[in-house]
């Protein structure tokens, strides 16, 4: 019997490749999808040729597992939904703004058996798995220097009351999360300053962390949307590790070709697909009966550092 997939709003871009993914799979199915603005999941389920839901309790009682692709700041509540019609979940980043949302999440969690993933694409890219088997060639390690930049998305990414924030809440939390892997521990002090230099609103588009670790490791993290209009709004993942005996660095999205035109700015990738790859761990994580490779606890680990940088900036 396939796995039967609901979509709770496709607000966020990578829900297309997370759907390209399951309907490419013979052992899946697309049931369908809700969403809170009822034009957009209209025109999602026509494009990708699925039924739209006016109810989310109707497409929760009909699925086995959701992808939820919802703004931000509604994800506690799509997760508490699901989390009640117990089905599968995974979540788009970051999973929370708040620790009030994270309570709630942890709450709706517990004592649930069903696989709960968050959407980080970028632990599923082979530069990042040949960057974590190198690492004891230049141990111990000293300091990390990353990135995670872009144009402003806009829509609901500068709506705070949607988004929970700008640029900071928007890309810190995919690095963190690498951070947290590759060295096996979480930051024990965040500092933050941010800026509005590039569009000068009420949001954050620049925003600079850092970051220091428990071990003596420290790191800085540019998580900005400092690249001008045109250019892409993901897909600049850089870390630059620094160690007692070398030195290694990552560009994640490096197999790209850009084109530079009267037109504008376009990228073509020719890279590993790393929304296909993350996708079909959830799945076959649902399939074996396992826990995922990117829990609800990373998701929200990685959140609480954005949370950290965010309390830096009241102090």
């Amino acid at each position: 019997m396939p796995i039967r997939v609901g979509i709770l709003s496709c607000a966020h871009m990578h829900t297309y490749g997370f759907v390209a993914t399951i309907r490419h799979r013979s052992d899946t199915e697309v049931v369908g999808i809700w969403d809170p603005e009822a034009e957009r999941g209209q025109a999602f389920a026509e494009k990708n040729q699925t039924k739209y839901f006016a109810d989310r309790a109707e497409l929760l009682a009909q699925v086995d597992a959701v992808l939820i692709g919802s703004p931000n700041k509604l994800h506690a509540d799509d997760i508490a939904a699901a989390a009640a019609a117990n089905v599968h979940i995974l979540c788009e980043k970051p999973i929370a703004t708040t620790p009030e949302e994270a309570a709630q999440i942890r709450g709706a969690i517990s004592g649930k058996d069903r696989v709960f993933m968050t959407a980080f694409p970028c632990r599923y890219s082979p530069s990042y798995d040949k960057l974590k088997a190198s690492i004891d060639k230049i141990a111990p390690v000293k300091a990390l220097m990353t990135t995670n930049r872009g144009s402003c998305p806009w829509g609901w990414f500068t709506e705070p009351e949607l988004s929970g924030g700008g640029a900071m809440i928007d890309h810190t939390v995919h690095v963190a999360d690498l951070m947290m892997d590759l060295l096996g521990e979480a930051p024990s002090q965040v500092h933050a300053q941010v800026g509005n230099g590039m569009y000068q609103k009420d949001w954050e588009d620049i925003a600079m962390l850092t970051l220091d670790f428990p071990s003596g490791i420290f790191a800085t993290l540019d998580s900005s949307w400092s690249r001008p209009d045109g250019y892409k709004t993901w897909g600049d993942v850089t870390m630059t590790v620094v160690g007692e005996n070398g030195v290694i660095e990552m560009d994640m999205f490096g197999q790209e070709i850009h084109r530079y035109s009267k037109a504008g700015h376009t990228v073509a990738g020719y890279g590993s697909n790393m929304d296909a790859l993350m996708t079909e761990e959830f799945l076959n994580a649902i399939k074996e009966n396992r826990t995922a490779k990117t829990s609800m606890e990373d998701g929200l680990k990685a959140a609480e550092v954005a949370m950290a940088a965010y309390a830096s900036l009241e102090k």
